[in-house]
C-alpha cells in the first residue's frame, strides 16, 4: 500500500478547502476518490491511475513502491495506457481527448495528442508504439500514427453500439480485438480497417440471463500468449467466456464458459495460462481456473490463491463501495423509438375524433330536422 505523510497532509488541506467552499456555497458537488482507470507498464516497473478528483498518480514499483507525481487532468478519465517504451502515459477522457504525460519528467504537464467528437471509452497502443487506437461511444475505432496523431490511418467500422474495449494481440501485433454494447466480439486488421471475424455473444448461451433481447457489454478482455486464449468478462451477467484464436484462418473459436455465482469485477491470465477472476463476494472473492484436457477447471489448493484470498477477505472494506454498483455502460446505449407505433396510435386517435365529430354533427342535424317538422305540423 502507498502511504506518505507529505501527500496525506496535502490531501487533508485539500479536503478542508473543499469543505470550506461547500459551506460557503461555492462548491455544490464533491467528487469521490474512486479510481476510474489504471494500468501497469509492460515491465511492471510503473503503475498509473486516475481518480474521480481529476488526478493522475504515477508510481514506480521497483525496487519498492514510490509515488513519483500527482498531476491534475483536465477532464475525468475513462482509460489510460503506458507506452511500451515507458516514457509516456496516454490518458483518454470524457470529452473525447487523449493527453500524453511524461514518465521520465513526472512533474511535466500533459499535452493534447488527438480528439474525438464523442466520449472515449478505451485507448490502446500497438506493441511497437507506432499506432494509437481509440474507441468511442459513437461505434468508431480510430487508428492514428503516434508520431503524428492528426494523421488518421484507418477507421474500424462495424459495431452498432458504443465500443467498450479494444485490445491489440501482443503476439499478432497487426490484429486487434474489440467488444461493444452490441454483444459482439470482433477481430480486425486494424491498419487497413478490415474486419476479419465477428462473434455474437448472445448466441453462445440461450439461458434467460443472456437472451437475444438482453443488452450487455464486455467490460474486460484478457489474453494469454500460451495457447492464444482470450477471456472476456461481461458487465451485466456473471459469466466469463473463453475463446481460442486460430491464427491460420484468423478465427475466434469459442471454447468454454465459466458461470459465476456473483458479479465479476476483473479477469487476468498468468503467464502459465491460469485465469484469475475477481468477483463481488467477500467469502470467495478470488477464483483460479486452469485448462485440463481442454476444459477449464477450478483450482482450490494453490498457495498463491489462498494467500491472496485471505488478504482480500481481511481488507474487504476497500471494496465495499463497489458492491452493488450499477453498470457504467447502461447510459451509453442508443435510445430507440418506435415511430411507426406512435404514428399508428395517433392515426387511430384522429379517426376516433373524426368519427365522434361526425356522430355529433349527425345528431345535431337530426335534432334540427325534428324541430322543423314539429313547427310545420303545428
Amino acid at each position: 500500500m502507498y502511504s506518505a505523510s507529505a501527500e496525506a497532509s496535502k490531501e487533508r488541506e485539500r479536503r478542508q478547502e473543499v469543505s470550506r467552499r461547500q459551506r460557503d456555497g461555492q462548491l455544490a458537488v464533491k467528487a469521490s476518490d474512486d479510481i476510474l482507470a489504471f494500468a501497469f507498464s509492460s515491465s511492471g516497473g510503473y503503475f498509473a491511475l486516475t481518480d474521480d478528483n481529476k488526478r493522475l498518480v504515477l508510481f514506480r514499483t521497483k525496487p519498492c513502491w514510490e509515488c513519483l507525481s500527482v498531476r491534475s487532468v483536465v477532464r475525468r478519465c475513462t482509460a489510460l495506457i503506458i507506452t511500451a517504451a515507458e516514457d509516456k502515459i496516454l490518458v483518454a477522457d470524457k470529452s473525447g481527448d487523449v493527453y500524453s504525460y511524461s514518465v521520465t519528467e513526472p512533474q511535466k504537464a500533459g499535452k493534447v495528442e488527438l480528439g474525438h467528437l464523442s466520449l472515449l471509452l478505451d485507448v490502446a497502443l500497438s506493441p511497437d508504439d507506432q499506432y494509437i487506437l481509440t474507441a468511442d461511444r459513437d461505434e468508431k475505432i480510430r487508428v492514428s500514427l503516434t508520431r503524428a496523431p492528426h494523421n488518421i490511418v484507418s477507421f474500424c467500422l462495424g459495431h452498432r453500439e458504443f465500443v467498450s474495449r479494444i485490445f491489440v494481440i501482443p503476439n499478432y501485433p497487426d490484429l486487434m480485438l474489440s467488444a461493444s454494447g452490441d454483444c459482439t466480439l470482433r477481430l480486425w486488421e486494424y491498419k487497413s480497417g478490415k474486419e476479419v471475424h465477428c462473434c455474437h455473444l448472445n448466441s453462445l448461451n440461450k439461458t434467460e440471463a443472456t437472451n437475444n433481447d438482453k443488452k450487455y457489454a464486455v467490460s474486460r478482455i484478457a489474453y494469454c500468449c500460451q495457447g492464444n486464449y482470450i477471456a472476456i468478462l461481461c458487465d451485466c451477467i456473471p459469466t466469463v467466456y473463453i475463446f481460442q484464436f486460430d491464427a491460420a484462418p484468423q478465427l475466434l473459436n469459442y471454447r468454454h464458459q465459466i458461470s459465476l455465482k456473483h458479479k465479476g469485477w476483473d479477469i487476468a491470465f498468468e503467464e502459465t495460462g491460469g485465469l484469475w477472476i475477481l468477483q463481488e463476494d467477500k467469502a470467495a472473492s478470488l477464483l483460479l481456473y486452469r485448462p485440463v484436457d481442454g476444459h477449464w477447471q477450478p483450482v482450490t489448493d494453490d498457495t498463491g490463491l489462498m494467500k491472496m484470498s485471505k488478504y482480500l477477505h481481511d481488507n474487504w472494506t476497500m471494496f465495499e463501495g463497489s458492491v452493488g454498483t450499477e453498470s457504467c455502460y447502461s447510459s451509453l446505449y442508443k435510445a430507440s423509438f418506435d415511430n411507426m407505433a406512435i404514428y399508428l396510435q395517433k392515426k387511430e386517435e384522429r379517426l376516433q375524433q373524426q368519427q365522434k365529430k361526425r356522430k355529433e354533427l349527425q345528431h345535431e342535424s337530426n335534432r334540427q330536422t325534428k324541430k322543423i317538422r314539429t313547427r310545420e305540423s303545428s
